[in-house]
């Protein structure tokens, strides 16, 4: 199992960015996904969650309205869209398949003026 996450950096209150986690080495379409965070000195949350078909998601309160999760099963990607960050957004953020409990290296999101 890997996943290779990208598409963090830093951007400005208010901004918007899009995570991408390739995934390989298991039936990607099988599976439900998660995008998970972590900011300094917390534990990890789980942010977002798709089921393998896409046709459910979730949203821990704090992000619902402003964060998408999407995946495309051709191309064994999930997606996060985050729009109107805030600063405490910031976090290394991580895509996550539930069944295997393993995670990609991280992609850093800083949301700062």
């Amino acid at each position: 199992v890997q996943l290779v996450e990208s598409g963090g950096g830093l951007v400005q209150p208010g901004g918007s960015l899009r995570l991408s986690c390739a995934a390989s080495g298991f039936t990607f379409s099988n599976h439900a996904m998660t995008w998970d965070r972590q900011a300094p000195g917390k534990e990890r949350e789980l942010v977002a969650s798709i089921t393998s078909t896409g046709g459910s998601t979730d949203y821990v309160d704090s992000v619902k309205g402003r964060f998408v999760i999407s995946r495309d099963n051709a191309e064994n990607t999930v997606y996060l869209q985050m729009n109107s960050l805030k600063p405490e957004d910031t976090a290394v953020y991580y895509c996550n398949v539930p069944f295997y409990s393993r995670w990609g290296q991280g992609t850093q999101v800083t949301v700062s003026s």
